[in-house]
């Protein structure tokens, strides 16, 4: 398996996860007043909203970008 399909596996079955458990992770009032939760996997973030059903996950972003500026232009 590529290391690209793994990442991508790794995401997949992590947002199963956290749609299961949607408490996890935790909030970064020093990026966003937004009320999503952050949870690492390898370098990425998944960005979500821990009180929709089906879990809204907001944005899949890569570590190193500038998180902050990626969340304000897409609200």
């Amino acid at each position: 398996m590529k290391i690209a399909d793994r990442v991508e596996a790794a995401i997949r079955d992590q947002i199963v996860s956290l749609a299961k458990r949607p408490g996890v992770g935790h909030g970064r009032k020093d990026l966003t007043d937004e009320a999503v939760k952050f949870f690492p996997v390898y370098s990425y973030l998944v960005v979500y909203r821990p009180d929709t059903r089906p879990l809204h996950v907001v944005a899949i972003l890569q570590g190193r970008r500038d998180v902050q500026q990626v969340l304000k232009d897409r609200s």
